[in-house]
């Protein structure tokens, strides 16, 4: 569907959770510009929701309800956006649903209507980063002009970057990289379409208070792959992680059923001249650079001129992120760490001794796997939140090595106590294998807590 067959000028249009990460407001100021009669419905309050508000007072057409949701919105309205945290089987949009409302997703509507070609990444761990990674290189590939295509567009799960507002701008030469979570990929079923090129970085259990079991899990992601093209001569290709412990299994039984063209990335691929000017600390981002490696190869870029742009990458903030030294000790700041697995990549990433500090909301996963490797990998560790006492209990069930435990009421003490305990040549990593719910609205405020705190004790 191109946007000008877009029917919603007079319609109403609801968009259920405004949300506090850029989709909402990507939505709602979008269907608002095309001419439809826009509410905004979501049931945190102002107070929470502030900054996304303010983004949206140009368009003062729009109606909030906000606290609350109200079912006569729902019977109303002729199309509804759902933000990808809300449930899909939430009793308003079964309500909508009997009544025959379209309902979509910013990310479906987004695939409907865009005339570039697309790249879709996800997997459990290390999709923001492959994600940056591969736009940098198509990027440097248009600019030395070994790509065909006009820009690069990057957006999607990675943070505050509008999609649908930018659409009038977009080109059927342009490529656009999105990273997907499962939240938006588990959708992608209703509209029926796939990204051109798509990548699987891995799979371990992740968000089972939502999806229920690591099979279902797994399905959400299985559907960025499901309707892409079979052909052995289109350019369109899936592109798995092959790392033998995260997602070896569901490669090798998702391969015979796809008949798709299908290439194997590892870290191994990654070679000496790449690591030399490569900056990103661990094996894990080996992996990821391989992946956006992969990707920039189909579209024609050469080994030469990627070894060439990696110099110039700057790593994502709150991944692995290196926030200061100071006698000798390192602060690495990992908050974007919200599983387990996700800790167990970042302590593999340091041959130094390490002083963990973990912790955080409860997300109803196993510690045990990662209390083993705290006790075997760490120094020591600093746990905070809701899953301190359960990660300490993971750590102490470890009988080849007992390693001191320390918890602390706040971020704030955690830093004080990581600071006492560190000598020269020891790493501070924050890295939490947990949501940051019960502190911090999100891992970005908890990132740049932490950062902050680091800091002022850098320049004491």
């Amino acid at each position: 569907m191109d946007l000008k067959d877009l029917d919603i000028v007079g319609k109403q249009v609801l968009v259920m959770g405004l949300g506090r990460f850029g989709g909402g407001v990507d939505v709602a100021a979008f269907a608002a510009a095309q001419g439809a009669c826009v509410t905004v419905t979501d049931l945190a309050r102002i107070e929470t929701l502030e900054a996304s508000l303010e983004q949206l007072k140009p368009f003062d057409t729009i109606r909030f309800r906000l606290g609350h949701h109200d079912p006569q919105d729902f019977r109303d309205a002729h199309m509804i956006v759902v933000n990808p945290a809300v449930p899909q089987d939430h009793e308003y949009l079964e309500l909508a649903r009997k009544q025959g409302t379209h309902i979509t997703t910013q990310i479906n509507l987004f695939l409907d209507l865009c005339p570039a070609s697309v790249i879709g990444i996800t997997g459990a761990n290390g999709k923001s980063t492959t994600t940056a990674l591969c736009a940098h290189l198509l990027t440097a590939g248009i600019r030395s002009k070994l790509i065909p295509h006009r820009k690069v567009w990057l957006g999607g799960n990675i943070g505050n970057r509008p999609l649908l507002s930018c659409l009038s701008e977009m080109r059927n030469k342009d490529l656009v990289v999105l990273e997907l979570s499962s939240f938006q990929t588990d959708t992608l079923d209703q509209v029926g379409r796939a990204p051109k090129v798509s990548l699987l970085t891995n799979l371990t259990p992740n968000h089972l208070d939502r999806h229920g079991t690591f099979a279902d899990y797994c399905a959400a992601k299985q559907k960025l792959f499901e309707y892409q093209p079979l052909s052995r001569d289109d350019p369109a290709v899936s592109i798995f992680c092959a790392e033998d412990r995260i997602g070896q299994q569901w490669y090798e039984h998702y391969r015979p059923q796809s008949g798709r063209r299908s290439l194997l990335y590892r870290a191994d691929d990654v070679t000496a001249a790449y690591r030399a000017c490569f900056r990103l600390p661990g094996r894990a981002n080996l992996s990821n650079l391989a992946g956006a490696m992969a990707i920039a190869r189909v579209f024609g870029m050469t080994e030469a001129a990627m070894a060439g742009s990696l110099a110039d990458f700057r790593p994502l903030r709150h991944r692995l992120e290196r926030v200061g030294e100071s006698n000798g000790v390192q602060w690495y700041n990992d908050s974007i760490a919200t599983t387990p697995e996700s800790t167990l990549v970042a302590l593999e990433a340091f041959d130094r001794p390490k002083i963990l500090i973990a912790g955080g909301y409860d997300k109803d996963v196993s510690f045990s796997a990662l209390g083993q490797a705290i006790a075997c990998q760490a120094k020591a560790a600093v746990l905070i939140g809701q899953t301190a006492s359960v990660m300490t209990a993971a750590i102490e069930a470890c009988q080849d090595r007992k390693i001191p435990i320390e918890s602390a009421d706040s971020l704030a003490q955690a830093v004080i106590k990581a600071r006492q305990m560190a000598c020269p040549g020891d790493v501070v990593l924050l890295s939490p294998a947990c949501a940051s719910y019960d502190m911090y609205d999100n891992f970005q405020q908890r990132g740049d807590e932490f950062c902050r705190l680091v800091n002022e004790l850098l320049e004491s």
